[in-house]
């Protein structure tokens, strides 16, 4: 198999385009289109969706896993050859709230390298398992223990969530004036696990509630619509803390969340696909509540 249909393919998936995979390697949209459907005829299987994004059928995927594999390899040994403006790519799914809180830790060690591209990809920590899945990524934090076949997977503690409004929403709901279902709220997005975990605790008919739900797709956005009276929201014991010691929020009920995290990642002989692991274990565990 061509080593550089593969890289073309891993580079569409990646950019979601032809034309802009084609902008990234340097060559003209049609052939890109060459290489695919060489790659396509060689293997007898349709190996792209071509939608808005592009994506990889399940043939594809498996040819995706490779191909990131083979980058990663050709990228440690550029490395390791001295090659001053290599750069190991290293594709990863963190969910938002992990990534704004203990997961800056990995930011700056990865910083200290010098030698890692890292690309993250944002997602629910429910659904970063489907990335790793599918090759798009080659760790990820995630709620699943199981490891995904091929992978490894490490404990990484337990993150607690709180319960948390403005003080005049909070007031309101003490009173007896407002309750579960009448308050407005506070979501990350339409695919909100959490949100959606604490909602059946509390036992909230999500549907009676989805009308009042402000929909805030980034934490520290999330964190300030909360602060400022948008709804009541669930924040990460991180963020939450100071906040409730300052008196900006106050907590509505004694019942925090808590989701357990794990790290899995490729089962690869790569160090620093390793070493990244032990910086998000160690993070993990200065930074996640247990």
């Amino acid at each position: 198999m061509n080593p550089v249909h593969l890289e073309t393919l891993l580079a569409i998936v990646d950019e979601g385009s032809f034309d802009v995979a084609a902008a990234v390697l340097g060559i003209s949209p049609s052939a890109v289109s060459q290489r695919i459907k060489a790659l396509e005829s060689s293997t007898g299987r349709v190996l792209l969706r071509r939608a808005t994004p592009v994506t990889a059928t399940e043939a594809g995927e498996i040819l995706v896993q490779s191909a990131r594999r083979m980058a990663l390899v050709q990228a440690e040994t550029d490395a390791r050859l001295g090659h001053r403006l290599a750069r190991v790519p290293l594709s990863v799914a963190v969910n938002s709230d992990s990534l704004a809180t203990w997961f800056r830790r990995v930011l700056s060690d990865t910083a200290r390298r010098g030698d890692v591209a890292l690309r993250i990809r944002i997602e629910d920590e429910a659904r970063t398992l489907a990335m790793l899945r599918r090759g798009d990524v080659l760790g990820a934090v995630t709620r699943e223990a199981t490891p995904v076949s091929g992978c490894e997977s490490s404990f990484l503690g337990t993150m607690r969530y709180f319960p948390v409004a403005a003080p005049h929403i909070a007031e309101s709901f003490h009173n007896g004036h407002l309750t579960w279902e009448t308050m407005p709220l506070v979501g990350y997005g339409p695919n909100d696990q959490v949100l959606d975990d604490a909602m059946r605790e509390r036992f909230i008919d999500s549907a009676v509630v989805r009308a009042r739900v402000s929909q805030i797709p980034s934490s520290e956005g999330y964190l300030e619509a909360v602060r400022v009276g948008l709804g009541w929201g669930l924040l990460p014991q991180a963020q939450a803390l100071p906040l409730l010691a300052a008196e900006e929020l106050v907590l509505l009920d004694g019942s925090p969340l808590d989701i357990d995290l794990y790290w899995q990642r490729w089962r690869l002989e790569s160090e620093v696909l390793s070493e990244l692991t032990r910086s998000v274990i160690e993070a993990a565990s200065d930074l996640v509540a247990t």
